[in-house]
């Protein structure tokens, strides 16, 4: 049985597709899939660079309400 691929094994093939087969092929994966969310991050959780942080977590909720303090 040969060893299972990775995405990066198809990245050379992936390059020769015309934009019209590009949007074609991420029609085709995405009927395909059949994950929620849920399942998708309990399969491959969000690593340490997937969301960005401030050092005050809560900064953005401040942000344009001085007017009414």
């Amino acid at each position: 049985m040969s060893e299972p691929k990775t995405a990066e094994d198809f990245l050379p093939m992936l390059s020769t597709l015309s934009t019209n087969e590009r949007v074609r092929l991420v029609r085709l994966l995405v009927q395909q899939t059949t994950f929620s969310d849920a399942e998708a991050y309990a399969l491959m959780p969000p690593g340490k660079d997937e969301f960005s942080s401030d050092e005050e977590p809560l900064a953005w909720d401040a942000e344009g309400w001085e007017e009414f303090y």
